[in-house]
């Protein structure tokens, strides 16, 4: 199996050796090695059962001198069954080794966060493996070396010192992105304080000029309320003056008392129509409606600023 490894941290010293032609230093060569030795030992044993199968066929059919076609097509097609069986069945066995081989590295990998990458065109390139070709000829022409044994438990992905230093890098990187965070918290609460205090200072400024309102209007009212009094107070006046005269003045005073109170009635109701047409006029005037803008946009800015922080919190 060849593979073309990106690993996204830094890299291993590479070891400078006759032997290092793919960039690997001593231990991983070795860990090649041992790969390329049982790849070897599982090609042999299938060759072997492939050419036992032709001298099964050489065995139990070649027993006559001559064969019609019939029968050498039947003996070829026995015979591409059992072969293609055989040859379907290392494949198959191939890639769910390599598959095995590929959960055992991408296993230490993950250990140390690590994320590996493989380039799937690399596995056609011929230079590359001529080169793994002649690399195994060159590392199994001696048959002694063949024999060694080569006992290395597991692949190391990186040495201590590039495990610390990319967890050193991945704290300061972590770090760096807290202390933005910090800084745009502190800023937005900055914001939001802002914002609270210009809605506060516009609800005062409401308050006072509502004050301001209620008040005229209420010396308003009182005048007109005084003159009323004041009107009906002669009326009684001259009503009770009236009563020593005579009966029919009385009556004519009773009747103006009457229509006086009428009166008296119809303008303090005009005087409620008065009054509110005088709220629909000023809830219509420019300060008050850029006053009310103002407090709308400062409520939406205050939600905005307490949904974003809310946000933030909840991240940290």
């Amino acid at each position: 199996m060849l593979l073309s490894w990106k690993l996204t941290s830094i890299p291993a010293p590479l070891s400078i050796s006759l032997k290092a032609e793919f960039g690997f230093n001593e231990h991983h060569q070795n860990e090649a090695i041992n790969y390329m030795r049982f790849a070897r030992s599982k090609r042999i044993i299938r060759l072997k059962t492939i050419d036992s199968c032709f001298e099964d066929l050489k065995d139990s059919r070649l027993v006559e001198e001559t064969f019609t076609v019939d029968e050498v097509r039947d003996m070829l097609d026995g015979l591409q069954l059992v072969v293609r069986g055989e040859v379907e069945t290392e494949l198959i066995n191939t890639a769910h080794t390599n598959v095995l081989l590929l959960r055992q590295l991408f296993s230490q990998a993950e250990k140390f966060y690590l994320r590996l990458q493989t380039d799937i065109s690399e596995l056609e390139n011929r230079e590359l493996l001529e080169q793994v070709a002649e690399f195994e000829n060159t590392e199994f022409k001696n048959p002694n070396k063949t024999n060694q044994e080569i006992s290395k438990p597991k692949l190391a992905p990186l040495n201590e010192g590039g495990v610390s230093e990319l967890l050193n890098k991945e704290i300061s990187r972590l770090q760096e992105e807290n202390n933005k965070l910090k800084g745009r918290l502190r800023t937005l609460e900055t914001q939001a304080m802002g914002a609270l205090d210009e809605k506060t200072r516009a609800e005062r400024a409401l308050k006072d000029l509502q004050k301001v309102k209620g008040e005229q209007q209420m010396a308003t009212h009182s005048q007109e309320i005084t003159s009323l009094e004041d009107t009906v107070a002669a009326l009684q006046e001259d009503y009770q003056k009236s009563l020593s005269v005579n009966a029919a003045s009385q009556r004519d005073l009773q009747d103006n008392l009457v229509s006086a109170k009428h009166d008296l009635l119809r303008v303090q109701e005009q005087l409620s129509l008065a009054e509110k047409e005088l709220d629909r006029k000023f809830q219509q005037t420019s300060a008050y409606r850029n006053m009310k803008e103002i407090l709308t946009k400062k409520n939406e800015q205050i939600k905005d600023i307490r949904k974003r922080l809310s946000k933030y919190e909840s991240d940290e």
